[in-house]
């Protein structure tokens, strides 16, 4: 080929190999002159017909040759990587990557060793039920296009996770896949058809003549299932062999190579047998199975994409009074946005103009709309049900809540439990065993069908398979529920869970100060005690201020000071007023607070004595009681550890049936209870505030977090509950045992068929075709068991409820 290049004739505009010679040819500068492609004709004839023909004369060097920007540069771009990376430090960011033509376990793999040689990579994680990896980079170090460039350099694509790309990508692998699967299939019906002829001929009647025709027959059309249908095995192992390194598809091409080659040795020679039907049928049997892993993985990651799925492409940037129809990723912060009734909400924001309600079941599986009005959060992906609203966008792109909630359940699908990595190198060796075993069957018996039929028969893809697609499930599964999965081990470890520790505020209290009753210290009427100490209390940010309402203030107050961690004082009526701790009131009032000071309530004064103390209160939530009873029915220990004061903290775990429990914890008190409890061997499960109960969190087995929408990234539990409904912890806790179930099954199933398959057919018991049903069905087995998982009880709603207005703000009053 080069040798072609260099006596081709050059272009005369652009310098390039002219590989047609005479099909592009003008007179310029009064000669015939060549051209490479019609563009460089056309070109050049515009430069002659507009009189700057000179240009040829006085040029140095042929015209620049245009080159195509490397297709990964574009990434390193900050506004384009705005709407796929994220900052996880000061010079650190994490993307979510694409990867094509990714066969088996071993491809991902090799990626990930890969990848890991590169300076200034952080941290990569591939799922291999997704086919997706996360990667986290050092900006000072690298950039995301050498990342992308070194993972092509050893025969992958890799793109940034876009939504539609992925779509498009999953639908050309199906497409392909099952084209694969149809020429497979023809084929080893045609070839069936003539290899029947042979089977019946038992006598020798057969002509020798005839045999030879079906044998060159069987040939013809085995050749599009090995030129085509085989591609895939054929491209893996090769990439292997080119790598010095053994892959999954390594023992089934070579199988499927020393069959056919010996098949056409022997047609060619017309001596001994062909077995070009059941190379065909394995190779059919053999796609049928990747065909179905492949529609299993991708029913998998589904419930994962669900989020940025449902994300709209478009929508109407407000420029003053003018409506412009943009592109959703252009938006930016601060961005003014119309949101018609029945459109998705296109980013996060907040309302400006308008009262409506939002269906924000696709995040919270919260099914009932929820009221907004000026001031209210809006949530990107979220349905405005009534009338249109303008808001003002906060996030965009990969910084959303959506898209945060996903890369954190993304980042447990994809990373690799103690369990997954152990299957990975089980597999690993496996797949030597069965190319040393192909060795030694063919040295001791001489027959190379019984070598293919051990290199077929086993399946080192079962092993691999056994654990990713299960995890993705679940994860998806959860999700559904109202539980984000942002550890891979969590499920392993709270499937071994023997004690959980509860904590009270924010956890099994609402955390939200409540009036339980109002008690009148002087002439001023109760309404009137209450509406003076909203007043008080309306531009506060304490918990106390939300306990007295949200409505309208009769009241008009000057003057108004804060005093931190005392209370607030204001002018009224020409009279000082102060609401807050009995000490700090007392001051005003002249005299002590009648009964003393109280931890959870607030008391009013003015100069001529006290007015009201109002008694607080964090009330239950309405699902605190059935958690405990489902954890007991779960044969858990159950604790309850809380900060409050211990007669309030006995008193609730008396009414729950909660044996063992410790009041005025602090964070260090919690830290060392846990520690005791795993002192005695106990695997312990944790349930607190995502933020306030941090360390004991860390601290923990396993660690459950009441999430908070504008905090779910800094969570660095195992699994947060996107919402208050409780419920779904005594539902994880029981997929976590279902997941962790299967696994052992599909493991079990595995390493069984693997021993008894290897050694049947070292021993000549089976066949290459038999060989084939066995790997696909145990690869079937597999992902079907696996799949399961992500399967909807008959009685559970689609959506679960999940209540999960604290997800998206822990201010939000409920009527």
């Amino acid at each position: 080929m080069a040798n072609i290049l260099a006596a081709a004739p050059a272009c005369f505009h652009c310098g390039a190999a002219v590989l047609e010679p005479g099909r592009w040819r003008s007179g310029v500068l009064g000669a015939e002159r060549e051209f490479c492609c019609a563009g460089c004709e056309a070109v050049a004839c515009t430069i002659v017909a507009g009189g700057f023909e000179r240009y040829y004369e006085t040029r140095s060097a042929a015209a620049l040759q245009p080159q195509d920007l490397p297709p990964t540069a574009v990434y390193d771009d900050p506004d384009a990587q705005r709407q796929f990376a994220v900052r996880s430090g000061a010079h650190a960011r994490i993307a979510t990557l694409i990867l094509d033509r990714i066969r088996c376990a071993a491809c991902l793999w090799l990626t990930e060793q890969w990848l890991r040689q590169l300076p200034g990579l952080v941290r990569v994680d591939i799922n291999y039920a997704t086919h997706r990896a996360q990667v986290e980079w050092d900006e000072r170090a690298t950039r995301l296009s050498r990342i992308l460039e070194a993972i092509r350099a050893i025969g992958y694509d890799a793109y940034p996770f876009d939504p539609q790309r992925q779509a498009s990508l999953e639908r050309a692998t199906r497409r392909t896949a099952l084209w694969r699967l149809f020429v497979a299939g023809f084929g080893a019906m045609q070839v069936m058809m003539y290899a029947v002829p042979a089977y019946l001929d038992g006598g020798g009647t057969l002509p020798p003549e005839s045999a030879q025709v079906l044998r060159w027959a069987s040939l013809l059309l085995t050749l599009p299932v090995i030129a085509f249908s085989c591609g895939p095995f054929f491209a893996a192992a090769w990439r292997d062999l080119k790598g010095r390194r053994v892959g999954l598809d390594t023992p089934i091409a070579l199988g499927i190579a020393a069959g056919f080659g010996a098949s056409v040795w022997a047609t060619v020679t017309a001596s001994g047998e062909v077995y070009f039907d059941s190379i065909s049928m394995l190779v059919f049997l053999l796609l049928g199975a990747r065909y179905a892993e492949l529609l299993a993985r991708g029913r998998a990651a589904r419930g994962l994409d669900r989020l940025s799925r449902w994300m709209p492409s478009f929508a109407l940037r407000l420029n003053g009074a003018a409506q412009e129809k943009v592109a959703a990723h252009t938006l930016a912060a601060g961005d003014r946005v119309l949101v018609p009734a029945g459109e998705r909400v296109p980013a996060d924001g907040s309302v400006e103009r308008g009262c409506s309600s939002a269906d924000e079941s696709l995040l919270t599986g919260e099914s009932v709309p929820v009221a907004k009005a000026i001031g209210s959060k809006l949530i990107g992906g979220s349905i405005n049900l009534e009338q249109p609203l303008t808001m003002r966008v906060t996030q965009v792109g990969a910084e959303t809540t959506a898209a945060a909630i996903a890369r954190l359940v993304e980042r447990a699908a994809a990373a690799k439990p103690a369990l997954v990595a152990s299957a990975d190198r089980i597999a690993h060796v496996l797949t030597y065993a069965v190319l040393g075993t192909a060795l030694l069957a063919y040295l001791g018996s001489g027959n190379p069908w019984i070598a293919v039929a051990v290199l077929v028969v086993t399946c080192p893809c079962a092993l691999a398979l056994a654990a990713p697609i299960a995890l993705t499930a679940a994860a998806a599964r959860l999700l559904e529920q109202g539980v984000a999965l942002t550890r891979s081990g969590a499920l392993e470890a709270l499937a071994r869970a023997s004690d959980i520790v509860l904590d009270k505020t924010g956890t099994l209290s609402t955390g939200r100060l409540a009036l339980a009753r109002t008690e009148r210290l002087g002439s001023l009427g109760e309404q009137d005690c209450i509406a003076l100490a909203r007043a008080l209390e309306a531009s506060g940010r304490h918990p106390v201020a939300r306990a007295f309402g949200d409505g309208p203030c009769a009241v008009n107050v000057g003057a108004l000071t804060n005093y931190p961690g005392h209370g607030v004082e204001a002018c009224v009526a020409g009279r000082r007023v102060r609401i807050g701790k009995a000490a700090f009131c007392a001051e005003l009032a002249g005299s002590a607070a009648p009964g003393g000071e109280e931890r959870t309530a607030a008391w009013l004064a003015d100069a001529s004595g006290w007015l009201a103390r109002f008694a607080l209160e964090d009330p239950l939530r309405a699902e605190a009681a059935s958690l405990v009873q489902s954890l007991h029915a779960a044969g858990l220990r159950v604790h309850l550890v809380s900060g409050d004061a211990p007669r309030v903290v006995e008193a609730l775990a008396r009414s729950l049936g909660i044996a063992s429990f410790a009041g005025g914890a602090t964070p260090q008190d919690k830290f060392a209870f846990v520690e005791r409890l795993q002192a005695d061997a106990r695997v312990v499960a944790m349930l607190g505030d995502g933020l306030n109960d941090a360390p004991v969190l860390a601290r923990a087995d396993v660690s459950i977090a009441m999430g908070n929408g504008s905090e779910i990234a800094q969570l660095q539990s195992d699994l947060v509950l996107l919402g208050e409904r409780l419920g779904a912890v005594p539902e994880a806790l029981a997929g976590a045992r279902r997941v962790m179930r299967v696994i052992r099954q599909n493991f079990a199933w595995a390493l069984v068929y693997n021993a008894v398959a290897l050694p049947a057919a070292a021993a000549g018991w089976v066949g290459p075709w038999e060989a084939a049903v066995g790997m696909a069905a145990s690869s079937f087995i597999v992902v079907l068991n696996a799949l399961r998982l992500a399967a909807r009880g008959r009685d559970e709603r689609t959506w679960k409820a999940a209540s999960t207005s604290s997800f998206l703000s822990r201010s939000r009053s409920y009527s």
